[in-house]
């Protein structure tokens, strides 16, 4: 039995043992990657320089595709490393940063979700207010609260975590360092002790949701007081977007650390791994482009406008 400083590096999960797919998955993470990098940051880039997307649900818009591209960066390189060179180590410094990362990234990312349900319920129920309750200001403190809020969880959890004692070895089932995987090879203890801690920020999750879902059956029941079917309709497609993206987002993910032991498996965990850390940041600028039209057209122009120039 050992503490985790005395551990010098983890084994991640091997993705495949024959070499013809682990190629398949490198370039299946290569693609997955690519369409993040290239989504989000048009995102940014159409945000930062259309001067009519500077108002709060594009602000921050901004700030979820960073979060998206910081989180996709954080953990897929590793493994299309691994992968590519079919090795399977990662350094006891390098699983601590990409978990420190992962989860001061995640925890902004639902921060910031929530933000921006806050901000969908003040534009559709109390309009009259939106400019008292969300000046720029407003969004600039809501927004700083929710990368605040999200490091202190990660080194809450970062200081929890690699404080434990291991004594099952340094083997981990996932393809990157993750919470779960590394409380089951701590004694049965301080198990006890992780399990506690993430029990914490589970509630502190399930707040937010309960916050969401809240404010949605309130912006629903005002949506549909709309008389006109354009208002309904306007009113809808800034909801529907925000709405898909926190359900992908918080149902793999709830049920990737909630889930009965009895039916976890390497696969199905690593499956929700994928929809939970990967997907969603390649599908958010989807998602959102195709129901904002403000943001098509700004996206559009920007890629005309560089093709002219090429």
């Amino acid at each position: 039995m050992s503490n985790s400083s005395s551990i010098s590096h983890f084994l991640l999960l091997a993705l495949a043992d024959r070499r013809q797919l682990q190629l398949l998955h490198f370039c299946l993470f290569l693609g997955i990657s690519l369409a993040a990098l290239l989504g989000n940051g048009l995102v940014i880039t159409a945000v930062a320089c259309g001067h009519h997307l500077h108002s709060p649900i594009f602000f921050f818009l901004l700030n979820l595709a960073l979060s998206n591209l910081g989180s996709i960066c954080t953990t897929v390189p590793k493994a299309m490393h691994n992968s590519l060179w079919d090795t399977r180590d990662i350094s006891f410094t390098g699983c601590a940063a990409q978990l420190f990362f992962f989860l001061f990234l995640i925890g902004a990312e639902l921060s910031l979700l929530t933000v921006m349900c806050y901000d969908r319920y003040v534009s559709i129920c109390k309009p009259l207010h939106y400019g008292t309750h969300l000046g720029s200001r407003a969004c600039a403190h809501m927004a700083a609260a929710a990368w605040a809020s999200a490091l202190f969880y990660s080194v809450w959890h970062m200081a929890n975590t690699f404080s434990l004692l291991l004594c099952h070895g340094n083997a981990l089932c996932q393809f990157f360092c993750e919470i779960p995987q590394i409380l089951k090879l701590s004694w049965s203890k301080f198990y006890l002790r992780g399990l506690g801690v993430l029990a914490i920020s589970t509630c502190l999750s399930f707040s937010c949701f309960v916050f969401i879902v809240f404010s949605y059956m309130q912006i629903f029941q005002a949506v549909l007081r709309i008389p006109s079917e354009q208002g309904r309709h306007k009113a809808f497609s800034t909801c529907l977007p925000h709405l898909a993206v926190v359900s992908l987002f918080l149902s793999t993910a709830a049920f990737a650390y909630l889930k009965p032991p009895s039916i976890s498996s390497p696969s199905l965990d690593l499956a929700l791994s994928v929809l939970y850390s990967v997907v969603p940041p390649a599908l958010n600028p989807l998602i959102y482009s195709l129901r904002n039209q403000e943001l098509k057209a700004a996206v559009w122009t920007l890629i005309t406008g560089w093709l002219r120039k090429h």
